[in-house]
């Protein structure tokens, strides 16, 4: 994606439509934009899964994803600018900023945004359960 021409891309615009993502706003995560930084970053590591799909796009900086396989051993993945990913509800994961210390993101949802994080273990939940079923189809 042309991350920086994100406010007029036809490919975010067609994604967006496509997907329903009808709500987003960006997040600066920087010690000197992000208030309460330090405990934001804490959080963000917290190992956790939503109810709902997470949808980011990254428009400046980089940082990591990482998400348990169906093994549950953990998978590192790379963001960097113009890069978008869907991390499906159910699955656990956590953010971490690399060695800039620095990430401009938009956060999309499907109608309003839900910000719960509900931290592991959190195997009762039915999206849980949904997800683990998905992964034991597709193996």
């Amino acid at each position: 994606l042309d991350a920086d021409n994100y406010e007029t891309d036809p490919c975010l615009k067609e994604i967006r439509r496509a997907e329903n993502y009808s709500w987003m706003d960006i997040i600066t995560i920087h010690k000197d934009k992000l208030p309460n930084y330090e405990e934001k970053i804490k959080t963000f590591y917290e190992e956790h899964l939503h109810l709902d799909d997470e949808i980011r796009y990254i428009l400046d900086g980089s940082g990591y994803f990482d998400v348990r396989d169906k093994d549950d051993k953990w998978i590192r993945i790379s963001m960097e600018k113009g890069d978008m990913i869907t991390l499906p509800a159910g699955i656990y994961h956590r953010f971490t900023l690399d060695e800039n210390n620095y990430v401009k993101a938009m956060r999309l949802f499907v109608g309003e945004p839900v910000w719960t994080a509900y931290n592991r273990p959190a195997d009762d939940f039915p999206v849980r359960k949904q997800y683990m079923k998905f992964l034991a189809e597709e193996a």
